[in-house]
């Protein structure tokens, strides 16, 4: 008869129940929850009528794309810009001859552990036109010209505000790359320079293709991240997310629709449902990623 270990059932279970308790709980209630809708101060069973009036409303609908639409380009500029950039640095950084690498690694970390209402206070507060330092320190190098109001301009305000994101986090993806760099075994460079790789050579040639799990996994929790976005942009622009809308992410979207906001009432039913798009989203990218992009990146490692 086999042994059953218990062991594993006792250390396995607080964290089982406390991420039932706060993740799986709360999910289904969600889901739930998007069934209903309020009729006469009575929950009413719905089903899938919520859906239809967030896909099929005008209003409802557009303002659900226009969200979605800024959601993908906010995850485009950090799949562009902070994950090439982290491994870049990551790359420099785990150099041997390279001096004060652990302080500038120090250095790059320290933004991710700040606080949402900071960075976005702050930054808003650099880029003002009225009291901001940026047009100073631009117009010190002779590019003050180049200057605008970067947050207050439909065409460029998500723009600005996914590179203030990259700039706070780009050390997620540089710290998990230099572990990922440190944990390739000496003998696989040695035998590299042995045959004349060495330098860059060697980290396109040898290096690159050890990391590739490493950063498809950054890849990954990029697009979950971003996909739950919302601190950064009601810090700095709010909840109605200006101008006109143009940072309007998924996670504004959703808070405006489930708290309501100044005119617009709360509607927890809706704003279930747009939580539910929301985790449709994410469950699909995540699924796209495990059975396409992993499975390949297996048979090409192996």
């Amino acid at each position: 008869m086999k042994r059953v270990r218990w062991h594993i059932l006792v250390f396995l279970a607080p964290a089982v129940l406390v991420y039932t308790a706060v993740m799986i709980i709360p999910l289904f209630n969600t889901l739930r929850l998007a069934l209903y809708a309020e009729v006469d101060q009575a929950r009413v069973f719905v089903g899938l009528q919520n859906f239809r009036t967030l896909f099929g409303n005008a209003v409802w609908s557009e303002q659900f794309w226009n969200a979605l639409g800024n959601n993908i380009w906010f995850f485009v500029i950090h799949m562009a810009v902070q994950n090439p950039i982290g491994i870049a640095l990551a790359a420099l950084l785990s150099q041997r001859r390279l001096r004060f690498a652990a302080f500038y690694r120090s250095a790059i970390f320290i933004p991710t552990i700040l606080s949402f209402v900071i960075v976005g206070f702050a930054w808003k507060l650099i880029l003002s036109p009225i009291w901001g330092i940026a047009p100073g320190m631009l117009d010190a190098v002779g590019l003050k010209s180049l200057y605008a109001p970067w947050l207050g301009r439909e065409g460029t305000a998500l723009t600005t505000l996914a590179l203030i994101s990259v700039w706070q986090f780009v050390g997620i993806p540089m710290m998990l790359i230099y572990a990922a760099l440190l944990s390739i075994p000496d003998e696989i460079l040695e035998a590299g320079e042995c045959d004349g790789i060495t330098g860059w050579s060697a980290f396109w040639k040898i290096k690159l293709p050890l990391i590739l799990p490493s950063i498809g996994i950054i890849s990954i929790l990029t697009f979950v991240g971003n996909f739950n976005a919302f601190d950064l942009i009601y810090a700095a622009q709010g909840a109605l997310a200006g101008p006109d809308f143009s940072t309007d992410i998924l996670g504004t979207f959703l808070y405006r629709t489930f708290f309501g906001f100044q005119l617009q009432l709360g509607d927890p039913h809706m704003g279930a449902a747009i939580a539910s798009a929301m985790f449709a989203v994410i469950l699909l990218g995540v699924c796209i990623y495990l059975f396409g992009i992993q499975t390949r990146m297996r048979r090409y490692q192996f």
